[in-house]
């Protein structure tokens, strides 16, 4: 039993809400903690003119599965005045589990752990477990990203049909006022050869012009002709 509520404890203070132990100590925690989370969820589901007294009668049959604290425990050096030690984990353990996961399983009627396996330890051979309470921060910050991500996704696609929609109406690649700009002018297509051909002004531009290798080719040329 002290063991049993050295590992409840554990759990309910561990800041991941997550332990590792052996999997047959596992086993027996779960219904072990799970009994003192229903004592905490019964106590936030009250109602009525009794309920502070039935809360608090909750709260001290949940107290049985932690290790009682300093209530009793006598002052060090004997002088008066003098602060008491801090708060044992099992106090702090209680506190939050009628503070804190009463609130948040609330509304669920059990299944508040899970087992996850982890092989065999080193050593003893002993088979490994992660004992975890649901609904803890990681699930939870995992949920709030994967909804983001998802709301994002439907902000693209929304962004994306409605360029589509602007492509349709002013019949370019590009929607918008962009597209405006960078659509090729009339004068731009026929100096380009596509709205008539080309004169002979055009095609005397279109030779290479200057340079070293632009006087090679044309000594070249001279000596072909000279050979026939």
């Amino acid at each position: 039993m002290s063991m049993l509520r050295n590992l409840a404890t554990s759990l309910i203070n561990a800041q991941d809400e997550r332990i590792i132990t052996t999997l047959p100590k596992a086993k027996e925690l779960r219904p072990f903690v799970e009994r003192a989370i229903t004592l905490s969820r019964h106590a936030t589901n009250l109602e009525g003119d009794n309920r502070e007294v039935q809360s608090v009668h909750l709260r001290r049959q949940a107290a049985g599965f932690f290790h009682s604290g300093n209530r009793q425990q006598k002052v060090s050096t004997g002088k008066r005045g003098q602060e008491r030690a801090p708060r044992t984990a099992g106090v702090l353990a209680l506190r939050r589990l009628f503070d804190e996961l009463g609130e948040r399983f609330k509304d669920r009627p059990g299944g508040y752990t899970r087992i996850i396996k982890l092989g065999r330890r080193d050593g003893d051979n002993a088979e490994l477990a992660i004992i975890e309470l649901v609904d803890n921060r990681r699930e939870r910050e995992a949920a709030e990203s994967s909804s983001k991500r998802a709301k994002d996704a439907t902000s693209g696609k929304k962004k994306t049909a409605k360029a589509s929609k602007e492509v349709e109406k002013t019949h370019s690649r590009r929607g918008g006022q962009k597209a405006d700009k960078t659509f090729e002018k009339e004068e731009t297509t026929k100096a380009r050869g596509r709205g008539k051909p080309p004169t002979d002004d055009t095609l005397e531009d279109q030779k290479p012009k200057g340079g070293r290798r632009a006087k090679k080719t044309e000594s070249t040329a001279a000596e072909k002709d000279t050979e026939k």
